[in-house]
């Protein structure tokens, strides 16, 4: 199994965002000393109550300047809100800045809101994040130029001033449960992922299906699934529920920002369970979200266990752990993440889920 650092880089009571940035750069700094093969940060816009990560190409470059090993990106870039080229640019200086550890998250967005203010189609989301694999692999040429005539985006004799260090181009992830869409990163050979939002069980046989379309599409290795939650590790299961759980049951609350009665969150609610089901009317619920196993929080011994049966339920091979939610002092979190990178990675390094 494979190990990330999830950070949607919340913001935090009494912390300022140069305050909360210097705290991640150290959560990084551990992961990358305890092993960790991944960190990734979110996108999100216009919502200073939930999340601090608005480009995180800037997080990549400046958690790259203060790692070694750990491999970075975005997860993901939300495509319509960018300009085809500008985004092709920047993902190949940054794969050059950080020396080759770049991972790229594409991603066609999930917030309606973010859409108006960059003047992006919503509706059309999907289609023109899919569309942008073909683009960045003609962007990323050899040649003279390169010109690209699709549905959504556009370029004619354009040539970068560079490409990215890894090539063709730095691996790309497409986190999605859509059966279409599972089918066609397993024909890119892009990995791809999901959220605690949707059970375990439930979406397995799609990416059981999608990992047996990538070895038929001839791809030498094995795709990486990626399955994101909370974590929280303490010595005793007690200890952590103790410090953690009450937190739990409040970390995703910015799905649900601006909502000020139970008719408006019940309204919410009701968007989002359309998409992901009925999981989205207990996402506030901390009881709900431990005895239905969707927050992992335990002793050493208790999350390794459970991060294996859950691997094997629900056909992922990568665990993007959210460490620092809530409240958690820096204390407990770093503790969390120590434990974790010490007692349990080494308990499920080895264990192949598919």
């Amino acid at each position: 199994m494979k190990f990330a650092h999830f950070s949607h880089v919340w913001e935090k009571p009494g912390m300022t965002p140069l305050q909360r940035y210097e705290q991640l750069w150290r959560e990084l700094q551990l992961c990358d000393s305890l092993g960790f093969d991944f960190g990734f940060a979110v996108e999100h816009h216009f919502c200073p109550d939930e999340s601090w990560m608005s480009a995180p190409s800037i997080y990549v470059t400046a958690a790259a300047a203060r790692t070694r090993n750990i491999r970075l990106g975005a997860m993901g870039h939300i495509i319509p809100l960018h300009h085809p080229v500008r985004l092709a640019e920047e993902i190949a200086l940054t794969d050059q800045i950080t020396g080759g550890r770049l991972e790229v998250g594409l991603v066609p967005g999930v917030v309606p809101d973010y859409f108006p203010p960059f003047g992006a189609d919503f509706k059309t989301k999907r289609e023109a994040t899919m569309e942008y694999v073909a683009f960045l692999r003609a962007a990323y040429t050899d040649g003279p130029n390169f010109t690209f005539e699709g549905k959504f985006h556009h370029a004619e004799r354009v040539k970068l001033s560079i490409n990215p260090l890894q090539r063709p181009h730095p691996p790309l992830w497409l986190e999605t449960r859509q059966p279409q869409t599972l089918e066609f990163c397993a024909r890119e050979g892009i990995n791809t992922g999901y959220f605690l939002l949707d059970r375990r069980a439930d979406v397995a046989p799609r990416f059981r299906t999608y990992v047996e379309n990538w070895t038929a599409a001839g791809w030498q290795q094995k795709p990486n699934i990626a399955y994101t939650t909370v974590v929280y590790v303490d010595r005793t299961d007690n200890e952590a529920l103790d410090k953690a759980l009450d937190m739990a049951g409040t970390a995703y609350r910015g799905f649900f920002r601006g909502t000020k009665t139970p008719a408006e969150l019940k309204a919410r609610q009701d968007i989002m369970a359309a998409t992901w089901g009925d999981i989205s009317y207990h996402l506030l619920d901390k009881d709900y979200l431990l005895e239905n196993e969707l927050i992992l929080i335990g002793s050493p011994e208790t999350v390794a266990k459970k991060l294996r049966a859950w691997a094997a339920e629900g056909m992922f091979n990568t665990f993007a752990g959210e460490f620092n939610f809530g409240n958690l002092q820096e204390d407990d979190l770093m503790r969390s993440i120590q434990l974790f990178g010490t007692e349990v990675i080494p308990q499920l390094r080895d264990f192949e889920p598919y």
